[in-house]
């Protein structure tokens, strides 16, 4: 028995020495199953051994994917932000980080618009006519940030005051360098790759950015392998909830709705 809680504890030490944090999930995972959390510890770590993206850069993505609108799970954030802190980054990378991520929820619009547009049956990529504000705002728009989809033109034919509120609201990271233009990309890759999210038009578009600003295959393959992890968040979620159930279950009183 001895041999085996010693066995636990070096791959308890070993995760903890390569990912930076320990916590009551992880406890649970190794104390109960501890051939699935070798499994489980390969796999999660594998990024963090093959130093395709720098510490500081791993850590800051973490925080992108666990702040993610699509996902949000407040203690894999808080661990990220203290990896990323310790890592070096400040105060403001991490916001900006969080300014990037935030406007995720404009993929309401890009892809519900088309899909309005196309049950009126309006010509979305050609509108009639356009003034010559909102020609000028289609090339600022694509003067910033590199590229130009179609249900923008809705947006923009639609709505100029909505479409001036999301242009400064997306683009307003991109006026400063706290975050290098590659990171930037690979945040949106990542979020949009996201299990959660899974934005195939989003992931096309910030590739291709992220190659123009010098982002390699295996730097993007890095950023999937990150992402890929995201699945752990059932473990986060789920193992405190069954340790209540049981706990109440022992202590002969489990709740009930119906009560």
């Amino acid at each position: 028995m001895a041999q085996n809680n010693q066995a636990k504890q070096t791959l308890a030490d070993d995760y903890q020495k390569e990912m930076g944090h320990w916590n009551a999930t992880l406890q649970y995972l190794v104390e109960h199953d501890e051939n699935f959390f070798e499994i489980y510890k390969t796999f999660v770590t594998i990024p963090y051994k093959n130093n395709g993206l720098d510490a500081k850069t791993r850590e800051l993505l973490q925080v992108a994917l666990s702040a993610s609108p699509t996902s949000l799970h407040k203690e894999t954030l808080e661990i990220h932000m203290r990896n990323a802190i310790a890592q070096g980054a400040t105060e403001q990378e991490i916001f900006e980080v969080l300014k990037v991520v935030s406007v995720l929820g404009v993929h309401t619009c890009a892809v519900g618009v088309p899909i309005l547009v196309e049950e009126l049956g309006k010509d979305q990529e050609h509108p009639k006519e356009w003034t010559d504000s909102q020609s000028k705002r289609k090339a600022k728009f694509i003067e910033t940030m590199g590229y130009w989809n179609a249900f923008r033109e809705t947006l923009l034919d639609n709505d100029e005051h909505f479409f001036d509120s999301y242009y400064d609201y997306l683009t307003d990271p991109w006026h400063s360098d706290i975050l290098s233009p590659k990171l930037k990309e690979f945040i949106y890759i990542a979020i949009d790759s996201s299990t959660t999210h899974l934005f195939e038009a989003g992931i096309r578009v910030h590739i291709r950015n992220a190659l123009k600003y010098g982002a390699t295959f295996e730097e993007i393959m890095e950023v999937y392998k990150l992402t890929s992890a995201q699945g752990v968040n059932t473990f986060y979620v789920g193992i405190p909830i069954l340790q209540s159930i049981l706990s109440e279950m022992r202590e002969g009183n489990p709740k009930n709705e119906s009560d």
